[in-house]
Protein backbone atom coordinates (compact mmCIF):
# COMPACT_ATOMS: atom_id res chain seq x y z
CA UNK A 1 0.00 0.00 0.00
CA UNK A 2 2.50 2.52 0.58
CA UNK A 3 4.44 1.67 -2.36
CA UNK A 4 0.76 2.47 -4.63
CA UNK A 5 1.24 5.79 -2.47
CA UNK A 6 4.13 6.76 -3.26
CA UNK A 7 3.47 5.71 -6.95
CA UNK A 8 0.62 8.09 -7.01
CA UNK A 9 2.58 11.24 -7.49
CA UNK A 10 5.08 9.80 -10.33
CA UNK A 11 2.16 8.34 -12.34
CA UNK A 12 0.82 11.90 -12.01
CA UNK A 13 3.80 13.65 -13.15
CA UNK A 14 4.12 11.57 -15.70
CA UNK A 15 0.96 11.86 -17.17
CA UNK A 16 1.62 15.91 -16.28
CA UNK A 17 4.65 15.86 -18.92
CA UNK A 18 2.59 13.58 -21.73
CA UNK A 19 -0.28 16.37 -21.47
CA UNK A 20 2.56 19.13 -21.85
CA UNK A 21 4.59 17.27 -24.50
CA UNK A 22 0.91 16.86 -26.43
CA UNK A 23 0.13 20.66 -25.87
CA UNK A 24 3.30 22.32 -26.67
CA UNK A 25 3.46 20.19 -29.91
CA UNK A 26 0.11 20.76 -31.13
CA UNK A 27 0.56 24.48 -30.22
CA UNK A 28 4.16 23.93 -32.41
CA UNK A 29 2.22 22.18 -35.40
CA UNK A 30 -0.60 25.42 -35.39
CA UNK A 31 1.79 27.84 -35.14
CA UNK A 32 3.61 26.36 -38.01
CA UNK A 33 1.01 26.01 -40.01
CA UNK A 34 -0.15 29.81 -39.71
CA UNK A 35 3.44 30.78 -40.59
CA UNK A 36 3.15 28.82 -43.56
CA UNK A 37 -0.59 30.67 -44.63
CA UNK A 38 0.45 33.80 -43.39
CA UNK A 39 4.05 33.67 -45.66
CA UNK A 40 2.23 33.22 -48.57
CA UNK A 41 -0.28 35.66 -48.13
CA UNK A 42 2.81 38.04 -47.54
CA UNK A 43 5.05 37.46 -50.55
CA UNK A 44 2.13 37.86 -52.76
CA UNK A 45 1.23 41.04 -51.29
CA UNK A 46 4.42 42.24 -51.06
CA UNK A 47 4.99 41.36 -54.81
CA UNK A 48 2.43 42.58 -56.33
CA UNK A 49 2.59 45.98 -54.51
CA UNK A 50 6.45 46.28 -55.45
CA UNK A 51 5.87 45.46 -59.29
CA UNK A 52 2.88 48.08 -58.75
CA UNK A 53 5.81 50.56 -57.78
CA UNK A 54 7.94 49.46 -60.59
CA UNK A 55 10.19 47.32 -58.73
CA UNK A 56 12.17 44.74 -59.61
CA UNK A 57 11.22 40.71 -57.86
CA UNK A 58 15.00 40.77 -56.79
CA UNK A 59 14.25 44.22 -54.91
CA UNK A 60 11.27 43.06 -53.18
CA UNK A 61 13.27 40.31 -51.78
CA UNK A 62 16.08 42.60 -50.87
CA UNK A 63 13.85 45.04 -49.04
CA UNK A 64 10.32 44.56 -48.46
CA UNK A 65 10.20 40.56 -47.65
CA UNK A 66 13.33 40.30 -46.24
CA UNK A 67 12.71 43.05 -43.72
CA UNK A 68 9.12 41.82 -42.82
CA UNK A 69 10.38 38.77 -41.72
CA UNK A 70 13.48 39.99 -39.94
CA UNK A 71 11.34 41.29 -37.42
CA UNK A 72 11.21 38.44 -35.14
CA UNK A 73 14.62 38.92 -34.58
CA UNK A 74 13.86 42.82 -33.84
CA UNK A 75 11.38 42.14 -31.38
CA UNK A 76 12.96 39.23 -30.00
CA UNK A 77 16.64 40.90 -29.33
CA UNK A 78 14.55 44.03 -27.89
CA UNK A 79 12.89 41.82 -25.19
CA UNK A 80 16.09 39.92 -24.51
CA UNK A 81 17.67 43.69 -23.19
CA UNK A 82 14.35 44.73 -21.63
CA UNK A 83 14.64 41.99 -19.08
CA UNK A 84 17.95 42.00 -18.75
CA UNK A 85 19.60 39.04 -20.87
CA UNK A 86 21.40 41.35 -23.56
CA UNK A 87 23.90 38.86 -24.08
CA UNK A 88 21.34 37.14 -26.41
CA UNK A 89 21.09 40.01 -28.73
CA UNK A 90 24.60 39.76 -30.65
CA UNK A 91 23.67 35.30 -31.06
CA UNK A 92 20.38 36.32 -32.59
CA UNK A 93 22.37 38.00 -34.83
CA UNK A 94 24.74 36.06 -35.71
CA UNK A 95 22.96 32.75 -34.97
CA UNK A 96 20.23 34.44 -37.19
CA UNK A 97 22.66 34.84 -40.05
CA UNK A 98 24.28 31.81 -39.95
CA UNK A 99 21.21 29.99 -40.02
CA UNK A 100 19.63 32.23 -43.06
CA UNK A 101 22.33 31.31 -45.50
CA UNK A 102 23.25 27.76 -43.72
CA UNK A 103 19.94 26.51 -43.44
CA UNK A 104 17.54 29.06 -45.74
CA UNK A 105 19.84 28.60 -48.86
CA UNK A 106 20.69 24.93 -48.24
CA UNK A 107 16.88 23.82 -48.27
CA UNK A 108 16.26 26.16 -50.93
CA UNK A 109 18.76 24.64 -53.58
CA UNK A 110 17.75 21.37 -52.49
CA UNK A 111 13.97 22.08 -52.85
CA UNK A 112 14.46 24.09 -56.63
CA UNK A 113 17.78 21.85 -57.59
CA UNK A 114 19.42 25.04 -58.56
CA UNK A 115 19.10 28.53 -57.55
CA UNK A 116 18.84 30.72 -60.91
CA UNK A 117 20.01 34.49 -60.25
CA UNK A 118 18.71 37.04 -62.82
CA UNK A 119 19.79 39.82 -60.83
CA UNK A 120 23.67 40.80 -60.44
CA UNK A 121 23.80 40.70 -57.13
CA UNK A 122 27.68 41.44 -56.97
CA UNK A 123 26.57 44.91 -58.07
CA UNK A 124 26.12 46.38 -54.72
CA UNK A 125 24.27 43.59 -52.49
CA UNK A 126 27.55 40.93 -52.20
CA UNK A 127 29.49 43.90 -51.25
CA UNK A 128 27.40 45.26 -48.75
CA UNK A 129 27.07 42.12 -47.08
CA UNK A 130 30.45 41.43 -46.87
CA UNK A 131 31.26 44.81 -45.70
CA UNK A 132 28.36 44.44 -42.98
CA UNK A 133 29.93 40.45 -41.85
CA UNK A 134 33.35 42.23 -41.16
CA UNK A 135 32.34 45.42 -39.72
CA UNK A 136 30.46 43.68 -37.23
CA UNK A 137 33.53 41.30 -36.91
CA UNK A 138 35.83 44.38 -36.12
CA UNK A 139 33.39 46.18 -33.80
CA UNK A 140 33.19 43.79 -31.72
CA UNK A 141 36.28 42.67 -31.39
CA UNK A 142 37.13 44.33 -28.26
CA UNK A 143 34.05 43.01 -26.62
CA UNK A 144 31.81 46.11 -26.15
CA UNK A 145 29.43 47.65 -28.91
CA UNK A 146 29.60 51.15 -28.04
CA UNK A 147 26.98 54.47 -29.01
CA UNK A 148 29.00 55.62 -32.21
CA UNK A 149 29.11 52.02 -33.43
CA UNK A 150 25.42 51.79 -33.05
CA UNK A 151 24.72 55.37 -34.81
CA UNK A 152 27.22 53.71 -37.50
CA UNK A 153 25.56 50.54 -38.19
CA UNK A 154 21.97 52.49 -38.60
CA UNK A 155 24.18 55.08 -41.16
CA UNK A 156 25.29 51.93 -43.04
CA UNK A 157 21.57 50.51 -43.64
CA UNK A 158 20.50 54.36 -44.67
CA UNK A 159 22.86 53.68 -47.13
CA UNK A 160 22.14 49.89 -48.57
CA UNK A 161 18.26 51.47 -49.09
CA UNK A 162 19.38 54.76 -50.73
CA UNK A 163 21.68 52.30 -53.21
CA UNK A 164 19.01 49.87 -53.58
CA UNK A 165 16.35 52.11 -54.85
CA UNK A 166 18.96 54.40 -56.64
CA UNK A 167 20.92 52.22 -58.45
CA UNK A 168 20.90 52.62 -62.54
CA UNK A 169 21.26 49.24 -63.30
CA UNK A 170 18.26 48.13 -61.13
CA UNK A 171 15.65 46.45 -63.32
CA UNK A 172 12.49 48.45 -63.68
CA UNK A 173 8.97 47.50 -64.74
CA UNK A 174 7.90 48.21 -67.56
CA UNK A 175 4.23 50.28 -67.50
CA UNK A 176 2.55 47.68 -69.24
CA UNK A 177 3.52 44.65 -67.03
CA UNK A 178 2.72 46.62 -63.51
CA UNK A 179 -0.29 45.09 -61.78
CA UNK A 180 -3.01 47.32 -60.12
CA UNK A 181 -3.14 47.04 -56.29
CA UNK A 182 -6.06 47.68 -54.03
CA UNK A 183 -7.00 48.24 -50.72
CA UNK A 184 -7.21 44.52 -50.38
CA UNK A 185 -3.36 44.21 -51.32
CA UNK A 186 -2.14 46.52 -48.30
CA UNK A 187 -4.59 44.95 -46.09
CA UNK A 188 -2.99 41.46 -47.05
CA UNK A 189 0.51 42.67 -46.50
CA UNK A 190 -0.28 43.95 -43.33
CA UNK A 191 -2.47 40.57 -41.82
CA UNK A 192 0.22 38.13 -43.53
CA UNK A 193 3.23 40.22 -41.76
CA UNK A 194 1.53 40.11 -38.72
CA UNK A 195 0.54 36.36 -38.61
CA UNK A 196 4.23 35.75 -39.76
CA UNK A 197 5.28 37.21 -36.68
CA UNK A 198 3.20 35.82 -34.44
CA UNK A 199 3.22 32.23 -35.75
CA UNK A 200 7.33 32.58 -35.42
CA UNK A 201 6.78 33.82 -31.69
CA UNK A 202 4.39 30.80 -30.66
CA UNK A 203 6.82 28.81 -32.47
CA UNK A 204 9.92 29.79 -30.25
CA UNK A 205 7.82 29.55 -27.22
CA UNK A 206 6.78 25.75 -28.37
CA UNK A 207 10.35 25.10 -29.53
CA UNK A 208 11.70 26.10 -26.01
CA UNK A 209 9.03 24.33 -23.59
CA UNK A 210 9.77 21.44 -25.61
CA UNK A 211 13.22 21.48 -24.96
CA UNK A 212 13.06 22.44 -21.30
CA UNK A 213 10.50 19.59 -20.61
CA UNK A 214 13.37 17.14 -22.64
CA UNK A 215 15.68 18.49 -20.02
CA UNK A 216 18.37 20.43 -23.00
CA UNK A 217 20.76 22.93 -21.70
CA UNK A 218 19.44 26.50 -21.65
CA UNK A 219 22.43 27.70 -23.54
CA UNK A 220 21.31 25.62 -26.59
CA UNK A 221 17.76 27.01 -26.21
CA UNK A 222 18.81 30.40 -26.06
CA UNK A 223 21.90 30.34 -28.97
CA UNK A 224 20.18 27.49 -31.29
CA UNK A 225 16.40 27.88 -30.58
CA UNK A 226 15.77 31.35 -30.46
CA UNK A 227 18.06 31.98 -33.59
CA UNK A 228 16.56 29.07 -35.68
CA UNK A 229 12.81 30.28 -34.23
CA UNK A 230 13.06 33.88 -35.29
CA UNK A 231 14.58 32.30 -38.56
CA UNK A 232 11.44 30.38 -39.71
CA UNK A 233 10.09 33.10 -41.33
CA UNK A 234 13.17 33.50 -43.86
CA UNK A 235 12.65 29.59 -43.70
CA UNK A 236 9.45 28.82 -45.05
CA UNK A 237 9.09 32.43 -47.26
CA UNK A 238 12.18 31.71 -48.93
CA UNK A 239 10.74 27.94 -49.59
CA UNK A 240 7.58 29.27 -50.75
CA UNK A 241 9.01 31.47 -53.32
CA UNK A 242 11.96 28.81 -54.84
CA UNK A 243 8.54 26.43 -55.25
CA UNK A 244 6.90 28.85 -57.44
CA UNK A 245 9.94 29.76 -59.36
CA UNK A 246 11.14 33.00 -57.78
CA UNK A 247 14.51 31.91 -56.42
CA UNK A 248 15.33 36.16 -56.83
CA UNK A 249 13.46 36.78 -53.97
CA UNK A 250 14.59 33.62 -51.93
CA UNK A 251 18.00 34.89 -52.45
CA UNK A 252 16.68 38.88 -52.15
CA UNK A 253 15.50 37.66 -48.73
CA UNK A 254 18.46 36.10 -47.55
CA UNK A 255 20.75 39.07 -48.55
CA UNK A 256 18.38 41.59 -47.17
CA UNK A 257 17.58 39.68 -44.05
CA UNK A 258 21.27 39.35 -42.60
CA UNK A 259 21.89 43.06 -43.58
CA UNK A 260 19.24 44.37 -41.58
CA UNK A 261 20.05 41.53 -38.65
CA UNK A 262 23.57 43.49 -38.71
CA UNK A 263 22.53 47.00 -38.82
CA UNK A 264 19.63 46.87 -37.36
CA UNK A 265 19.26 44.55 -35.14
CA UNK A 266 22.37 44.52 -33.75
CA UNK A 267 21.99 48.38 -33.36
CA UNK A 268 18.52 49.40 -32.15
CA UNK A 269 18.77 47.29 -28.93
CA UNK A 270 21.55 48.70 -27.75
CA UNK A 271 19.57 52.19 -27.25
CA UNK A 272 17.10 50.44 -24.22
CA UNK A 273 20.59 49.05 -22.82
CA UNK A 274 24.50 48.00 -22.80
CA UNK A 275 24.78 44.98 -24.91
CA UNK A 276 26.62 41.76 -23.11
CA UNK A 277 29.18 40.36 -25.66
CA UNK A 278 29.67 36.87 -24.36
CA UNK A 279 33.64 35.28 -24.99
CA UNK A 280 32.55 32.43 -27.26
CA UNK A 281 31.26 34.63 -30.04
CA UNK A 282 34.42 36.04 -31.06
CA UNK A 283 36.48 33.30 -30.52
CA UNK A 284 34.38 30.81 -33.23
CA UNK A 285 30.52 31.42 -33.91
CA UNK A 286 31.06 35.33 -35.42
CA UNK A 287 34.25 33.93 -37.46
CA UNK A 288 32.22 30.88 -38.62
CA UNK A 289 29.32 33.84 -39.52
CA UNK A 290 31.61 35.67 -42.12
CA UNK A 291 33.20 32.60 -43.38
CA UNK A 292 29.66 30.86 -44.48
CA UNK A 293 28.84 35.32 -45.76
CA UNK A 294 32.17 34.39 -48.10
CA UNK A 295 30.93 31.16 -49.10
CA UNK A 296 27.61 32.65 -50.11
CA UNK A 297 29.86 35.52 -52.15
CA UNK A 298 31.52 32.91 -53.62
CA UNK A 299 28.99 30.54 -54.70
CA UNK A 300 26.17 32.70 -56.11
CA UNK A 301 29.82 34.42 -58.70
CA UNK A 302 28.42 32.24 -61.47
CA UNK A 303 24.34 33.67 -60.82
CA UNK A 304 23.43 29.99 -59.73
CA UNK A 305 23.52 27.80 -56.27
CA UNK A 306 23.59 23.79 -57.03
CA UNK A 307 22.24 21.61 -54.71
CA UNK A 308 25.23 20.10 -54.44
CA UNK A 309 26.04 23.10 -52.95
CA UNK A 310 22.95 23.64 -51.25
CA UNK A 311 24.30 19.77 -49.30
CA UNK A 312 27.16 21.88 -48.04
CA UNK A 313 25.84 24.45 -46.67
CA UNK A 314 23.66 22.13 -44.44
CA UNK A 315 27.08 20.57 -43.60
CA UNK A 316 27.90 23.90 -42.36
CA UNK A 317 24.76 24.32 -40.27
CA UNK A 318 25.05 20.92 -38.88
CA UNK A 319 28.67 21.70 -37.55
CA UNK A 320 26.99 24.76 -36.11
CA UNK A 321 25.06 23.30 -34.07
CA UNK A 322 27.24 20.24 -33.11
CA UNK A 323 29.63 23.13 -31.77
CA UNK A 324 26.31 24.91 -29.85
CA UNK A 325 25.85 21.21 -28.61
CA UNK A 326 29.93 20.64 -27.23
CA UNK A 327 30.38 23.94 -25.71
CA UNK A 328 26.63 23.96 -23.83
CA UNK A 329 26.82 20.31 -22.30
Amino acid sequence: MPLVARAGPVVAAIKGNCMDVLLYLGLFVVSLTVLLKASNWFVDAAERIGLSLGASPFIIGVTIVAFGTSLPELATSIASVLTGHSEIVVGNVVGSNITNIALVLGLTALVVNRIELDYNIWHIDMPYLWGSAFLLMFALSDGHFSFFESMLFLVGIAIFLMYSFRSEDQEKTSEMERPTVNWQSYLMLIVGGALVYFGADYTIFAIQKLSEIAGVNPEIIALSAVALGTSLPEVIVSLNAARRGKASIAVGNVLGSNIFNTYVVMSVPSFFGELKIPHDINTLYLPLMVVMTVLFGIMSNNKKITRWEGALLLMFYAFFLAELLGQAL
